[in-house]
């Protein structure tokens, strides 16, 4: 699908991945980018992203992804202004790192891991992720259906891309109980979602990246950083930001790309 000229909706897209991807949908001439934020930086990283591209291609939301009304009205917006939103990589992400089960030291106890946090971290990594894509979907599906198309046909093109952020966490990895759950959710749900939204010309696909460098991987701290994944890292280095915004745009321009790829650095945890 060539990504020039379409509308794309972007999630945590102040920082980490999601800034990284805006930035190399906008340099690719996308039409129209929607950069969506729980923060206000957003409206700043809309202006930078214009500034950088020459043109009025960016704006900015400020809301929680997790709430319905307002991922309602960012797609309302878009169509009302832009037509059917093209492209969607929801890929604002939380961590709540803590051992499923563990005995404090000082006083004995058993502690296990709060479900209300688990609930929190699946709102966000997982059901947020699937609702940003369904609403893109439906509104393709809408587009079709007044236009009397039913079953899409390879000849029209595709109408629509789907990347969801997974991680090498979907392995497993310890003490990550429920960001490890949530992104491999993501898999059932792109493997799903493509089987169903094909019938619109919609693919759907997961990007597993490793270890990159983000805020929230920094937030490891450097000493956890050097002795528990570099080493592990054939590269010998974190993941750049923009080496995974150039993967996802593959997989959006690359219609035969489907599925899972993982873009790992050749990361393998430790026995």
């Amino acid at each position: 699908m060539n990504i020039k000229g379409k509308v794309a909706v972007v999630t945590g897209a102040a920082g980490g991945i999601g800034r990284a991807v805006a930035l190399e949908l906008a340099k690719r001439e996308v039409g129209h980018l929607a950069l969506v934020d729980k923060t206000e930086l957003v409206h700043a990283f809309a202006t930078e992203v214009n500034q950088a591209s020459g043109r009025q291609v960016a704006m900015g939301y400020t809301g929680d992804v997790t709430e319905e009304t307002f991922r309602s009205w960012v797609y309302q917006d878009l169509h009302q202004k832009h037509g059917i939103v093209n492209i969607c990589v929801p890929a604002a992400g939380i961590t709540r790192d803590s051992l499923a089960v563990k005995v404090e030291k000082q006083t004995g106890t058993i502690a296990i891991y709060p479900s209300k946090t688990f609930r929190l971290v699946t709102e966000v990594n997982l059901v947020a992720p699937v609702y940003w894509a369904l609403e893109m979907v439906a509104g393709i599906a809408d587009y079709r259906r007044k236009k009397g198309l039913k079953r899409w046909e390879p000849s029209e093109g595709l109408l629509g891309t789907v990347i969801f952020i997974g991680s090498v966490s979907a392995q497993g990895n310890k003490g990550q109980l429920s960001y490890s759950a949530t992104k491999a959710g993501l898999e059932g749900a792109a493997s799903t979602l493509t089987a169903e939204a094909i019938f619109h010309g919609v693919k759907c696909g997961v990007i597993h990246p490793g270890f990159t460098d983000t805020p929230m991987v920094r937030a490891l701290g450097d000493d956890y950083i050097q002795q528990n994944i570099i080493p592990q890292t054939q590269l010998r280095r974190l993941i750049q930001p923009e080496e995974i915004a150039d993967a996802i745009c593959f997989m959006i321009s690359n219609s035969a790309v489907s599925g899972s790829l993982w873009a790992d650095a050749g990361w393998r945890p430790a026995a």
